[in-house]
């Protein structure tokens, strides 16, 4: 994921990481009332907290106590800043959250890693352990990520834990007449969770609402962030039909958290609660 910001996301896992190797909506050209179906389940609400990577650097507990007093009921991690994974728990349990996710990098769930990898998310309570990035130049690169990812869910059902993968801009390129992401996702099982971004996922040429009906019941953690409307936008100040994404998490999705993720602010932390705000005026939280 390419960003402007001080620290783009492979750097921020490497640096922080433990070496775990529509108008009353307010939703801009969306159309409101019927288009809305009644939510078979209510998704709750976390943070990246990438979106706040600079801050948590700084003070990593005070940033952390700041998003609960903001709202939010679960943070995904990014990386851990030196600290243990009990002392991770304990600054989650401190401030009334819970691990809504981990961004695990590829070189953490190989075999000779994945041990280390699935204690700690034991430990901090995480059962959503996604992969961030991944890539691959052929077909046959991508059909190996699936049986890798495949296996890999296989190991962590006893466990009661999942695995998944996060949307990149350059996972919608088609390889070989095929999107990489339909490549990696139409060969792994239902288990396998389809972590959309819906600003890569737009950045990458293609409608959010459209990829999400491709994978019903797969969309266990979704990335909420806004697309084409300048750097400070929140929800209702872009471009992406936020009436359909909600519509199809809440009714086919099988979707447990809407997870914010901002990464263009240069005010990170009021622009995270403008997006909680938002999505409390949406009856969302």
């Amino acid at each position: 994921m390419k960003t402007n910001n001080q620290l783009p996301r492979r750097q921020f896992l490497q640096l922080s990481a433990l070496g775990l190797a529509g108008a009353a909506l307010g939703l801009a050209g969306c159309d409101t009332g019927k288009s809305f179906h009644p939510a078979k389940r209510k998704p709750r609400i976390g943070l990246e907290l990438y979106s706040v990577r600079n801050e948590c650097k700084n003070d990593f507990h005070g940033t952390v106590e700041q998003v609960a007093k903001i709202g939010y009921k679960g943070v995904e991690f990014a990386g851990y800043w030196g600290l243990s994974a009990k002392e991770v728990r304990t600054m989650i349990d401190d401030n009334g959250l819970v691990t809504c996710g981990t961004h695990t990098q590829f070189a953490d769930l190989q075999p000779d890693k994945i041990d280390v990898t699935i204690e700690f998310n034991q430990i901090i309570g995480n059962k959503f352990i996604i992969c961030p990035y991944m890539t691959g130049k052929t077909r046959a690169e991508w059909l190996a990520h699936a049986k890798m990812f495949n296996d890999l869910a296989d190991k962590l059902a006893p466990l009661g834990l999942f695995t998944g993968y996060h949307a990149h801009k350059h996972d919608f390129e088609a390889i070989e007449g095929e999107p990489a992401w339909d490549i990696f996702f139409g060969n792994t099982k239902k288990e396998v969770i389809c972590q959309l971004d819906t600003s890569n996922c737009r950045d990458g040429g293609q409608d959010p609402v459209e990829v999400l009906h491709r994978y019903p019941g797969r969309i266990r953690s979704i990335h909420i962030k806004p697309n084409g409307g300048g750097p400070e936008a929140v929800i209702g100040e872009d471009k992406i039909n936020w009436p359909g994404v909600f519509e199809f998490c809440e009714t086919q999705g099988n979707t447990d958290w809407y997870v914010v993720e901002h990464e263009t602010s240069s005010k990170p932390l009021e622009t995270v609660a403008k997006m909680y705000a938002k999505l409390k005026e949406l009856g969302k939280v």
